[in-house]
């Protein structure tokens, strides 16, 4: 459960990488109404109860043995959280686990990996709509986790008021996405990776395509001024991207570009794999204990 969409995977596991089965998403968008609320309330509850009992019903169809479900950034912030999770529970019969926010980059690192252990010193990024999760890793050295309160919704929400953004408000997003990504500890990684909606939906815009899953800092700022050239639902339909996903597409943008600065890099790779692979990998490694042995997990198990 994200700040834009509740996403559900099923997968089956063999040599330690998933084979898709489902995947899908919803929009519910749970992290502008925590911001606006401070608190799911009755009725977002009901919404996400629906959509969870369906997916936790695909999935079983689809002969699914065990169901991990998930909450990320706009369940830690909202202050009933805990009732969230009991009508889960009792309504949609599924235990939810509430991530922090090291435990959101370890599972990313998971599904990155494969189980793999690194080979040389690796940043991860995933950008979602209310945070973003930062791990580095490297061999024969415990991850090193960050969690910034730097999202697309959330920049957007506070700088934006036009569609599309105005270059003002293009340039103030970057000024706040520099300013967050000071606070990441110095270092130049060998490889950058991304993972999640952001970083998969600005390769659907990159001019030229990126068969590669490659983006550049040149490319990304290409991207960033074809997001600003028209209204998000123009993007949204040449792209076939969702509409309120393509207007925080410009955040996204800079985020990742503030992160290549920090870094000193000139492009990252987006992972087609992320928080939903590491779940199902963890699950499937480590049972119903996979939370406490999660750093061992994202360390890797296999050369």
């Amino acid at each position: 459960m994200g700040s834009t969409s509740v996403h559900a995977l099923v997968a089956t596991v063999s040599d330690d990488a998933p084979t898709t089965r489902l995947d899908e998403s919803t929009f519910l968008g749970l992290g502008p109404h925590v911001d606006g609320t401070g608190r799911l309330g009755t009725a977002k509850t009901g919404e996400l109860v629906i959509v969870l009992s369906g997916y936790a019903r695909r999935g079983r169809e689809l002969g699914a043995r065990s169901i991990v479900v998930l909450g990320t950034e706009p369940l830690r912030r909202a202050l009933d959280a805990a009732r969230v999770v009991r009508a889960v529970e009792r309504e949609a019969g599924l235990a939810m686990h509430v991530l922090t926010q090291r435990e959101e980059a370890l599972l990313s690192l998971v599904g990155v990996g494969c189980g793999r252990r690194a080979s040389g010193e690796i940043a991860l990024a995933d950008v979602g709509g209310g945070s973003t999760e930062v791990a580095r890793v490297a061999p024969d050295r415990p991850a090193v986790l960050a969690g910034l309160a730097l999202g697309t919704a959330r920049l957007s929400s506070l700088l934006v008021s036009h569609d599309p953004p105005a270059r003002v408000e293009v340039q103030a997003m970057l000024a706040a996405a520099r300013a967050g990504v000071a606070e990441l500890p110095p270092g130049r990684p060998r490889e950058v990776v991304a993972v999640g909606g952001t970083a998969d939906n600005l390769l659907r815009v990159m001019p030229g395509g990126t068969g590669d899953r490659m983006l550049t800092r040149d490319g990304l700022r290409a991207a960033l001024r074809s997001l600003i050239a028209e209204p998000s639902d123009l993007i949204a339909a040449r792209h076939l991207i969702r509409p309120i996903r393509a207007r925080l597409l410009p955040a996204g943008a800079v985020i990742l570009l503030a992160l290549l600065d920090h870094w000193r890099i000139d492009a990252l790779r987006v992972s087609a794999s992320g928080i939903r692979e590491g779940a199902i990998l963890a699950a499937h490694h480590a049972g119903s204990g996979w939370r406490d042995r999660l750093p061992e997990l994202a360390a890797g198990w296999r050369d």
